[in-house]
C-alpha cells in the first residue's frame, strides 16, 4: 500500500481535499483459446456476487508478477503462467483507491479449481464479456481488452 493521494471533491459551497490510501492488487486476465476466466466474489466478500478477475493485494516487497501467481494458487488451486502485463487502471472508492495491475496469463497445469473465497468461475466468450455483472475496477480492465 502506498501512502496516500489527494482526492478534491466539491460541493456547492467548498471543495474537500481528502488522503486516500492507495492499494495495489493484481488481477489476473486468465486465457484459453477465446475465452477468458471470470471469478464471482463470494457472500463473504465485499461486492458478494460481482464478478472480477481473481486477484489479489500486492504484499510490501513482492513483485506483481509473484503476487498473482500466489494469489491464483491460494483463491483458485491453479499454477499459472505470466504472458503481458497490461496498463494499470486506477479506481477511487470512498475511502480508498485502488490501482489495479492486470495480467495476461494462461493455466500451466490442470484446470482443477479449488476455489477458497469464490463462489463460480466462468470462461466467457469476448463476445459475452459485457453482459457480466463486473466490479467497477474490472470494467476498465474489459474495456482496455476490448480495444486491443
Amino acid at each position: 500500500m502506498r501512502l496516500s493521494w489527494k482526492v478534491w471533491s466539491t460541493t456547492p459551497k467548498r471543495s474537500i481535499i481528502k488522503h486516500l490510501p492507495i492499494i495495489e492488487v493484481c488481477c489476473a486476465v486468465i486465457v484459453k483459446d477465446e475465452l477468458i476466466l471470470a471469478a464471482q466474489r463470494g457472500t463473504g466478500m465485499p461486492h458478494p456476487h460481482k464478478w472480477e478477475f481473481p486477484g489479489g493485494k500486492l504484499k510490501t516487497g513482492e513483485k506483481p508478477e509473484n503476487c498473482i501467481i500466489r494469489e491464483i494458487r491460494e483463491e483458485l488451486g491453479v499454477q499459472i503462467k505470466v504472458w503481458q502485463l497490461l496498463p494499470s487502471v486506477v479506481h477511487t472508492e470512498e475511502q480508498r483507491i485502488i490501482q489495479l495491475i492486470p495480467f495476461i496469463c494462461q493455466l500451466a497445469g490442470e484446470e482443477d479449481f479449488q476455489l477458497s473465497e469464490h463462489e463460480a468461475v466462468s470462461w466467457i466468450d469476448r463476445d459475452r464479456i459485457r453482459e457480466i455483472d463486473w466490479l467497477e475496477a474490472d470494467i476498465k480492465v474489459v474495456d482496455q481488452l476490448l480495444n486491443r
